[in-house]
């Protein structure tokens, strides 16, 4: 399942911090994403953020007002996948073998 992930901000050198950060993790782990670059102040505005970066995932803004760092962001990257990894990965209805 691919994440939509949004970068807000304006072209200032922490969002493009930011960018780069989390395209060197998604490239880093195999991660199927989308990255978009939101620079539009209305568009940002939308998602109530008066200080950038900011990061949203799936239409969630996760971080905002800071760089997060690579670890950070993986971890709300991998917690992400394995959130909508819905599909069952074994036999029985809990995912396992147990039944």
């Amino acid at each position: 399942m691919s994440i939509n992930i949004k970068i807000l901000g304006t072209g200032c050198p922490k969002c493009k911090q930011t960018t780069a950060a989390v395209q060197e993790v998604v490239a880093e782990n195999n991660i199927d994403a989308t990255i978009e670059k939101v620079e539009d102040i209305m568009e940002i505005m939308k998602y109530n953020v008066m200080s950038t970066p900011a990061l949203v995932v799936n239409g969630e803004l996760k971080i905002r007002g800071r760089v997060p760092s690579k670890a950070e962001i993986t971890a709300l990257l991998v917690d992400n996948l394995s959130i909508n990894d819905t599909e069952p990965s074994g036999d029985c209805c809990s995912g396992s073998k147990c039944c």
